[in-house]
């Protein structure tokens, strides 16, 4: 066989990974590490629950970032070893086996790579993500229903803790708004390239004439606050109101009015809760996304005046961000990175990583020009 040469590729992975290393700051992790094990290991931790889940997540998530970076420091030495041991014995198998371990290495990098690019004020938040079915009739209701489908399944590959906040459900099929809090480190600096408006075109099931059919779905992704947070609501500015839960075609699924929904007047923000079994739990939830909402409100406004006065007026994103084409060819593209597959029903079973890594390098990108 021929005889291998990687060097060029492993000491390029070696570069990339000391560029990484040096973003990610290992000294500073393991520090934050030994600082979050202590906290974790209080006696006391479980009483406040809420802060327990939050200092153990901390944990875990730090825990396997630096894992990942001893991890591939590890491997990049046995790759170099796997590739003098191919060519002694011009063992073909044993090349192979070195080609796949430099790709799985090269896909994790690149991964890492992107990680290193969320650095905004929220990045590290949980998100609440909400979709709201557009033009489109009842396609769009279904749509909007499939792509809540898609992010809940994305964030179970994941392994990502995600839970339905509110859903109002369509008359016929679907749904006509969602809202979901994925609480995971970075999962707003991840998911926040989702926002924008989706489009579907296909051959409508709901048509008896089978024709083709455009609908659209808008994905909003906030950063969910933290308690250390202000965001003073004053009680004259918000408008409550309590309503039964109910599930698709009006089924009641709760005989009490524990279900709220909360007007913030001077903006018209609305959210409503009824994931919880109590009026004031979905009370507090509700205030926490309205709270949410309002903050990147406010952070929008500053922005666009930083914008006006340095004198960009134009908007960061489009009024269309990603079209899913099931018919007359199957693909699903997106239209700032101009990333596409063609496997759109991979992409609604949550394979999203390649068009959210493609979406955090065009916003780096779109932001230094």
């Amino acid at each position: 066989m021929d005889e291998l040469d990687f060097s060029e590729q492993i000491a390029a992975l070696r570069s990339t990974f000391a560029d990484i290393r040096s973003v990610v700051g290992v000294d500073k992790l393991t520090a934050e590490i030994a600082d979050l094990s202590e906290q974790a290991g209080v006696p006391d931790l479980w009483d406040d629950t809420e802060k327990a889940q939050k200092i153990t997540s901390a944990l875990s998530h730090k825990q396997a970032e630096l894992a990942k970076i001893v991890s591939i420091q590890s491997r990049l030495d046995d790759l170099e070893i796997m590739v003098e041991l191919a060519n002694e014995e011009a063992d073909a198998s044993a090349a192979a086996d070195a080609q796949a371990e430099l790709t799985s290495i090269q896909k994790l990098l690149g991964e890492l790579e992107v990680q290193t690019l969320l650095n905004g004020e929220f990045d590290s938040r949980a998100a609440v993500v909400t979709i709201r079915a557009g033009a489109g009739g009842v396609d769009a209701s279904d749509f909007a229903e499939m792509l809540m489908r898609m992010y809940l399944r994305w964030a179970e590959q994941h392994n990502y803790p995600a839970k339905v906040l509110d859903t109002s459900y369509a008359e016929e099929a679907g749904i006509k708004s969602t809202t979901i809090e994925i609480d995971a480190p970075y999962a707003f600096g991840t998911l926040s390239v989702e926002a924008g408006t989706h489009r579907l075109v296909r051959m409508s099931p709901f048509n008896s004439a089978g024709k083709r059919q455009t609908s659209f779905a808008a994905v909003e992704v906030i950063p969910l606050i933290e308690q250390t947070d202000v965001v003073e609501v004053p009680e004259g500015d918000i408008r409550v109101d309590v309503f039964r839960s109910s599930g698709p075609g009006g089924q009641s699924v709760n005989t009490t009015d524990s279900a709220v929904r909360i007007t913030h007047i001077p903006t018209g923000t609305v959210v409503s809760m009824q994931n919880e079994k109590s009026q004031i739990q979905n009370r507090a939830a509700a205030m926490r996304v309205l709270q949410s909402r309002l903050l990147l409100i406010e952070r929008e406004r500053e922005a666009a005046q930083k914008k006006e006065l340095a004198g960009v007026i134009t908007a960061s994103w489009g009024d269309q961000m990603r079209s899913y084409v099931l018919a007359p060819y199957q693909m699903v593209k997106d239209l700032r990175t101009d990333y596409e597959v063609n496997n759109p029903s991979a992409v609604f079973d949550g394979d999203l990583d390649g068009f959210i890594n493609a979406g955090i390098k065009w916003r780096k990108r779109d932001k230094s020009d």
